[in-house]
């Protein structure tokens, strides 16, 4: 009985040993917030890219939701929670900025774009873009697929280059606005519409798609993507994704889908 009960005393005290020194380890570290980027539709495949790079350089996570820029604009209003937003025009930051939600001196214009006349790849034949060239005997019986042209940018622009052109008037009853350019192509991609004009970016994304021609770039506002970290930010890593979007190796993926680099 002695002998058990001395058994039992050693058990108990290594029990109690084991408990200490399981206190007195540091608590293992909280899980790395990821960050959440909020892009243009028009940078998926160039950014999807860059974050894996981000990624692997870092160790760190991205979450990227793309979607129109007003609809990000406007959810970011609402409260979305999100550290980085890249628009495709600066009126959506425009709009932030007045509502006080990017963080004073970290908004720069990243990228430039270009846009273009697309049609499906099986009956692409160029078409030169001019003042008053006949885009709607083009579209026939038709719809000229582009983002809607009040609130998306690429819309916009496409709006304001056929106004420029006069040949807005003839066509606008022919549209067929999109929530943003990537289901405007997906409307030329599938065959539901013959043209539209959408990103020389996004164009190079699709297979389904050919360039038939590229709107002047007097005809238009330029196209300027600007780039911010927003006010409820508190990610630790916003600052660096940043410097690393304006970075050369995040450079590459941008180019190599077309996008020019602003400095």
């Amino acid at each position: 009985m002695q002998n058990r009960g001395r058994w039992m005393n050693l058990a108990t005290a290594a029990i109690a040993a084991l408990w200490l020194g399981a206190a007195a380890l540091p608590a293992p570290a909280a899980a790395a917030e990821k960050l959440t980027v909020f892009a243009a539709a028009s940078l998926k495949n160039a950014l999807d890219a860059a974050n894996a790079a981000w990624t692997r350089e870092s160790g760190k996570e991205t979450v990227a939701s793309y979607a129109a820029s007003g609809a990000l604009a406007k959810q970011i209003e609402n409260a979305a929670p999100a550290d980085i937003f890249i628009s495709a025009d600066g009126d959506w930051m425009d709009y932030l900025a007045e509502k006080k939600l990017i963080k004073a001196g970290t908004r720069s214009d990243l990228l430039g774009n270009r846009i273009v006349l697309v049609a499906g790849k099986d009956k692409a034949k160029p078409v030169e873009i001019k003042q008053g060239f006949n885009l709607a005997d083009l579209l026939g019986d038709g719809r000229l697929a582009m983002g809607e042209p009040k609130s998306v940018p690429a819309g916009k622009y496409g709006m304001a280059a056929l106004e420029k052109l006069g040949v807005w008037t003839s066509v606008e009853s022919k549209v067929a606005g999109a929530e943003s350019v990537r289901a405007a192509l997906a409307l030329v991609s599938r065959g539901e519409a013959p043209y539209g004009i959408v990103y020389q970016t996004d164009a190079a994304a699709d297979r389904g798609v050919a360039i038939v021609g590229t709107f002047p770039a007097d005809s238009h506002p330029p196209i300027i993507y600007p780039v911010a970290i927003l006010a409820d930010s508190k990610n630790p890593d916003a600052a660096a994704y940043l410097d690393f979007l304006k970075s050369d190796k995040a450079a590459a993926f941008f180019t190599a889908q077309g996008f020019t680099i602003l400095k």
